[in-house]
C-alpha cells in the first residue's frame, strides 16, 4: 500500500476485488484489444486485405499488455489510445498496419465504457439478489413475531418484525427490476467514425453502403451484445450513464431506508447488526456497540445518490456531435458510484446474514403500549356486556390521557388496564383485561402478507436466479 499520495477509499476499504477487476487498467485495455480484433476480423470478412496471420497475431498478445511502452509512448503524443495502438503494434510487427482501422478513439473508449458497465451491472445484479435471498429468509423466521410498529416514530398499531424486513425487500425488488431492465438496453456503439456518419467506413468500402451496414451488427456480436445504437455522435449518448446511475441511486437509496431503520431499532435495543468479539464500539465508552456497519452503508449511499448527479448535468451538457469535458467527469464518477454500491451491498449481506433479534425487549416495549392499541377491542366486549358505545369511548379517552400522564410525567408503568377494570362503567374485571393482551391478535394479517409476499413475489424471483445465489460478504473494516 503506497503511503506517500492519496489512495481510494472505494478501493482500499470498500469494494470488492471482483468489482474493482472491473474497472481495473488490465480491464479496460485488455477490452480495447478484444476490440480492435473484432474491428480487424469484421473487415476481414467483409472484404478488406487483412490476413489470418495478422488476426492471430493480435490475438496472441491480447492480454500481455506492454504498459510501458504505452506509458512512454503517451508522454511523447498526449494521446492515450494512440499510444495503446502504438504500444500493440510493436508486439504485433505484421499486424501493426490495420489496427484500428476506420476506427475513432471512442470505437475503443466508449465500447469498452458499456462493456465494463455492463460487467458491473451484473455484478451488483448477484449481490442485490443475494440481498434480496438473505431479506426474505429473515422475514420468513421472523414472520410471526409482533412487534410495536411506527408511524412519525410514534407507537402505532403492531406489525411483525418479518412484516417489516418485507417492506425493505420490497424496494430492493423494484430497483431490481430497474436494473433488469437497463441491463437489456445495454447496446455497443459499434464502429460510427469521427460524428457518428461512418465516412471512414465509406471510403474503405469503395461506398458499399450494403456492406457498411453489415459492420456494427458484426462487432456487437463478437463482443457478446445483441446490438449497437442505432445512431449516435462521436460517442454513445451520454444518458445511457444517467440511466445506469439512476439505477445505482436507487439501490443506495432502498439501503439508505432500511440501515436507518436498523439503526432506530439497535437504539431501541430491539434489533442489532453483528459484532464481533474483539470489536470496538467506542475509543472512549467501552460498553458501546454502534450499529458502524449500518451507518457506513448509510454514508456510503449518500454518496452515491448525489454522484447520480455527474452524468445527468454531463449528459446535459454535451454539445452537437460530442465535446470532450464528459471524460474527466465520467472517470470518476462511473467507476466511483460502481464501488461504492458494491460496498453497500457486501456491507448489506453482511448486515442482514448477522442481524441479532432480542424478543423480551421488543416484547416489552410492545405490552407497554398495547392497553393504548386494545383500547377499541376493549370498548366493543364493555358494549357486549351492556354498555353504551359513546359513553365509554369518552371514558377510555380520558384514562387513557391519564395513564399517558403515568408514564410520561410520573416515569410510571401504563396501568390503562387497572384504570379500566376501577371503572364501573366497564364491566370488565382485570384478568378479563390481561387475557385481551395477547399481541398476535393485534398484528392484522401481517403474518399472512409476509408468507403470501414470500411465496408468490419473492421466491418465483429467487427461482429465475438460483444460479446467482450463495454469495458471503467479506467486508473489510
Amino acid at each position: 500500500m503506497s503511503t506517500d499520495r492519496y489512495v481510494s477509499p472505494l478501493s482500499e476499504r470498500y469494494a470488492s476485488k471482483e468489482m474493482q477487476y472491473i474497472f481495473s487498467p488490465d480491464m479496460k485495455f485488455r477490452t480495447w484489444r478484444r476490440l480492435w480484433i473484432a474491428l480487424a476480423e469484421t473487415e476481414k470478412e467483409l472484404g478488406l486485405n487483412i490476413t489470418q496471420e495478422q488476426i492471430d497475431e493480435l490475438k496472441e498478445h491480447v492480454d500481455d499488455i506492454n504498459y510501458d511502452v504505452a506509458r512512454e509512448r503517451e508522454r511523447q503524443v498526449r494521446h492515450d489510445v494512440m499510444s495503446h495502438v502504438y504500444a500493440y503494434g510493436v508486439q504485433c510487427p505484421k499486424a501493426k498496419g490495420i489496427i484500428h482501422l476506420g476506427a475513432t478513439s471512442c470505437y475503443v473508449g466508449d465500447n469498452t465504457d458499456i462493456i465494463v458497465m455492463t460487467e458491473a451491472l451484473k455484478l451488483v445484479r448477484k449481490k442485490l439478489v443475494n440481498v434480496i435471498a438473505e431479506l426474505s429468509e429473515f422475514a420468513a423466521l421472523y414472520k410471526a413475531q409482533p412487534t410495536l410498529a411506527f408511524t412519525h416514530f410514534q407507537p402505532a398499531q403492531p406489525t411483525t418484525v418479518g412484516k417489516r424486513a418485507t417492506l425493505w425487500t420490497q424496494e430492493f425488488l423494484l430497483d431490481l427490476e430497474d436494473l433488469e431492465y437497463v441491463i437489456s438496453t445495454m447496446k455497443l456503439l459499434g464502429s460510427k467514425g469521427t460524428t457518428g456518419t461512418q465516412a471512414s467506413f465509406l471510403e474503405l468500402f469503395d461506398g458499399d453502403q450494403e456492406t457498411i451496414d453489415k459492420i456494427d451488427p458484426m462487432i456487437a456480436e463478437k463482443m457478446g451484445f445483441k446490438e449497437c445504437y442505432p445512431v449516435s455522435g462521436q460517442t454513445y449518448s451520454r444518458k445511457v450513464d444517467t440511466r445506469v446511475l439512476n439505477v445505482l441511486a436507487g439501490i443506495a437509496a432502498s439501503a439508505h431506508k432500511m440501515s436507518n431503520d436498523i439503526r432506530l431499532l439497535q437504539h431501541l435495543k430491539e434489533v442489532e447488526e453483528p459484532f464481533e468479539k474483539s470489536q470496538i464500539g467506542s475509543s472512549a465508552m467501552a460498553y458501546k456497540r454502534n450499529p458502524m456497519r449500518s451507518e457506513r452503508i448509510a454514508s456510503l449511499s449518500r454518496y452515491v445518490m448525489v454522484d447520480a448527479l455527474n452524468p445527468a448535468i454531463t449528459s446535459a451538457t454535451q454539445w452537437f456531435e460530442r465535446t470532450l469535458d464528459d471524460s474527466a467527469n465520467k472517470r470518476l464518477s462511473i467507476p466511483e458510484g460502481f464501488l461504492a454500491v458494491d460496498g453497500i451491498l457486501d456491507l448489506c449481506l453482511n448486515v442482514v446474514d448477522g442481524l441479532v433479534v432480542y424478543p423480551k425487549v421488543i416484547e416489552k416495549r410492545l405490552m407497554s403500549e398495547l392497553p393504548f392499541m386494545a383500547t377499541e377491542n376493549i370498548m366493543m366486549d364493555a358494549v357486549k356486556a351492556g354498555g353504551d358505545r359513546q359513553e365509554l369511548h369518552e371514558r377510555i379517552r380520558e384514562l387513557s390521557m391519564e395513564a399517558g400522564r403515568n408514564v410520561k410525567v410520573e416515569g410510571k408503568e401504563n396501568n390503562l388496564l387497572e384504570l379500566i377494570a376501577a371503572d364501573p362503567a366497564f364491566n370488565l374485571t382485570l384478568e378479563e383485561l390481561q387475557k385481551t393482551m395477547d399481541p398476535a391478535k393485534y398484528v392484522g394479517r401481517a403474518k399472512e402478507q409476509t408468507d403470501a409476499f414470500l411465496s408468490k413475489v419473492v421466491r418465483p424471483i429467487l427461482d429465475s436466479h438460483k444460479d446467482l445465489l450463495g454469495v458471503k460478504a467479506e467486508i473489510n473494516v
